[in-house]
């Protein structure tokens, strides 16, 4: 079994050892060499004395042994600070003892553990639901929305072949429900998996975006994207769609905003996506649970970027995906 070496200051043991064998070696001291006696019964000037040495005792191990055990609660502080959606957080290991030294390395290297198995386990869920994602998208497109316009067709057939009156005015009543309903499928699919993600890229998938939202909400939408942008994998265009794509919904779910900027863009080594809006903003005291957020985090995570979110009450909101070159070439 290997031993571990500890080098540099004393180890807490002995740390600890020393501090208690001072306290007493000094007590012991005081007792040999002061006039001080002790008669039976105890007398009351006695008494106040042994009280006042315990005190000193007790108020001079406690002194030592807080400045002794001082770093173990500074590091159990700064543990608590770590946030699993802020990759790249270490402790720093200068300056301390033994015991925490070796304590912060092993934190440490716990981290980067958790933060390699967490982006696996995270790419391979999100692939998984990519992949659902799609093929939902492609019955629903394939199955119910040409069964619906095989419906629609019908209805219109009927329409044109039944005399005037009240059953025709139903049956085309019945067919713009249909139609309706159909889009509702198509705009649906869409979202679940943007076909011009895949065939056009990324750039033609955010100006549909983008487009969709205005005509749905009535909202302005701004759109500046870099005409030339840094090469990106697969992995890294869909996680930009996927925050702009929630960043518009919540704009329009809970904003009551009336202009919204997306801009994508190239600055300072990094590919950054920032979704601002003119809306109420987000007052912490009555937001509810941030699970879009989140999720926008993992996405980010994920490919090693990261994602801001700064918002006040009447002063709308920016979500900021900076991701660096290194990591959008992978």
């Amino acid at each position: 079994m290997a031993r571990l070496a500890f080098s540099g200051p004393m180890p807490l043991f002995w740390r600890v050892f020393a501090v208690n064998a001072a306290v007493l070696a000094v007590a012991t001291a005081a007792l040999a060499f002061s006039p001080a006696t002790v008669s039976q019964p105890v007398a009351v000037k006695e008494a106040v004395v042994l009280g006042f040495g315990i005190a000193a005792m007790l108020v001079a191990n406690f002194l030592l042994l807080r400045r002794a055990v001082s770093p173990l609660m500074r590091l159990a502080g700064t543990m608590r600070t770590v946030d699993p959606l802020r990759p790249g957080q270490r402790l720093p290991v200068e300056g301390a003892g033994a015991e925490v030294l070796l304590l912060t390395r092993s934190f440490n290297d716990m981290l980067d553990r958790l933060e390699s198995e967490r982006r696996d386990s995270a790419r391979r869920a999100l692939a998984a639901q990519e992949s659902e994602r799609r093929r939902v998208a492609r019955e629903l497109h394939d199955g119910v929305g040409q069964e619906l316009t095989g419906v629609v067709l019908q209805l219109e057939r009927t329409a044109r072949e039944a005399p005037a009156g009240a059953i025709r005015d139903l049956i085309v009543e019945s067919r713009e429900g249909v139609r309706g309903s159909l889009e509702d499928v198509r705009r649906i699919a869409r979202e679940l998996r943007p076909e011009a993600l895949d065939d056009l890229g990324l750039r033609a998938a955010l100006a549909a975006l983008m487009s969709a939202v205005a005509s749905r909400t009535g909202i302005e939408v701004d759109g500046r994207i870099a005409p030339e942008l840094p090469p990106r994998g697969a992995d890294v265009d869909l996680v930009i769609y996927r925050v702009a794509q929630e960043s518009l919904t919540n704009v329009a779910r809970h904003a009551q905003a009336s202009h919204v900027e997306v801009a994508l863009q190239a600055s300072d080594g990094r590919v950054v996506l920032r979704v601002r809006d003119d809306g109420r903003g987000i007052d912490p005291a009555t937001a509810g649970p941030p699970n879009g957020i989140r999720g926008m985090r993992e996405r980010a995570v994920l490919i090693g970027a990261e994602l801001a979110v700064e918002s006040e009450p009447g002063a709308g909101t920016e979500v900021r995906l900076a991701i660096p070159e290194s990591e959008a070439s992978r």
